[in-house]
């Protein structure tokens, strides 16, 4: 992997605007991914070369068992971004996510100073000081690598390590959306990182409440045609919407899965496809509109939907309207469903 031209000038640009300020803070999406949290290290990294102090901030939680175990290999500290100030610091940036989102929880009215994402850009995002959004990247790691790379830096094995499976896990593995720079960016990475260290990473260990969860799933899962409707219930781990939705898109036959759960206070959506030719980041929009955001890829995408102040039966109605959107946005001719799971 070589250093390119337009990774040069902006990780220059970068370096100017780190240089007027003694402090950054890192806001990564709401429940961080292994893209996003690899990308706020990577940052938080470079931007310490640029002698500033870094903190990385989120909102929700870290509900997936391998990205625990990730944060814990890196030995980052993670802090909620409710009991952070943000007027203690100079800068501010938004990494795997952009402002005006949904999914991140930087309050409204505070504007960051950089955005480097790789998600479709949004209007907000415009006229940030410094924004770097590579739509066509499968991963915000990789914009991060090049970053690296024209800092003429070889990664710590961790960092090494966390960018790889960030690359890998945004792409499933370089087979879904994946462009050139990833493919570059994973070979570059491969000298690097710890592949055993990630070997066990991807394997971690679940605990009952995951499989309560997959067993609640399961059992409230509806099929219409080639179409897959998963209300989970009640969670506490907002995770485990996407980590369904990758499971039964894989149902033979199947075209779409959308799965949600409810969290305190929000649902959390998260819509997987299977053809590439459509759009699965406007189509979960369609669906949360006028109730919630959200926004994504072609294949895969995400949402959420405050309950803030509403009742079970709103709750309820909402989601019967979230799954008539669904299936009429996706062709259903009509409403009737099968259990997945029949117990016969």
């Amino acid at each position: 992997m070589k250093s390119n031209k337009k990774s040069d000038e902006r990780l220059s640009r970068l370096r100017d605007l780190c240089g007027n300020s003694k402090n950054l803070l890192i806001v990564l999406q709401d429940h961080p991914d292994p893209d996003a949290v690899a990308s706020g290290v990577a940052l938080r990294f470079l931007a310490n070369r640029f002698g500033l102090n870094c903190s990385i901030a989120h909102g929700g939680m870290v509900g997936r068992a391998e990205n625990r175990s990730l944060i814990n290999y890196l030995g980052v500290n993670l802090r909620r971004l409710d009991d952070v100030n943000l007027d203690s610091f100079g800068l501010i940036a938004l990494v795997d996510t952009q402002p005006e989102t949904g999914n991140n929880q930087l309050p409204e009215g505070v504007r960051p100073q950089i955005v480097i994402d790789h998600h479709p850009c949004r209007a907000a995002s415009r006229g940030i000081a410094f924004s770097d959004i590579r739509s066509g990247y499968g991963a915000t790691s990789t914009i991060m690598c090049e970053y690296l790379q024209a800092g003429g830096v070889e990664p710590e094995p961790p960092l090494a390590t966390a960018l790889l499976f960030g690359i890998l896990s945004d792409t499933s593995d370089l087979g879904r959306e994946t462009s050139r720079a990833d493919i570059e960016a994973h070979h570059w990475l491969n000298s690097h990182a710890n592949l055993r260290m990630l070997s066990h990473i991807r394997r971690s260990p679940l605990n009952c409440d995951y499989y309560k969860l997959l067993y609640q799933a399961l059992a409230n899962a509806r099929v219409y045609g080639a179409r897959i409707f998963v209300d989970i219930g009640e969670g506490d781990n907002p995770d485990m919407a996407g980590e369904i939705a990758d499971l039964l898109v894989r149902k033979e036959k199947a075209l779409w899965c959308l799965c949600l759960i409810r969290i305190s206070e929000r649902i959390v959506l998260s819509l997987r496809g299977v053809n590439p030719e459509n759009d699965a980041g406007t189509l979960v929009r369609q669906v949360v509109a006028g109730h919630g955001t959200g926004g994504g890829h072609l294949t895969f995408a995400g949402g959420q939907i405050s309950t803030v102040d509403l009742g079970p039966a709103r709750i309820n109605a909402i989601v019967r309207e979230v799954r008539k959107r669904f299936l009429t946005h996706t062709g259903a001719v009509d409403d009737r469903s099968r259990r997945l799971v029949r117990h016969d």
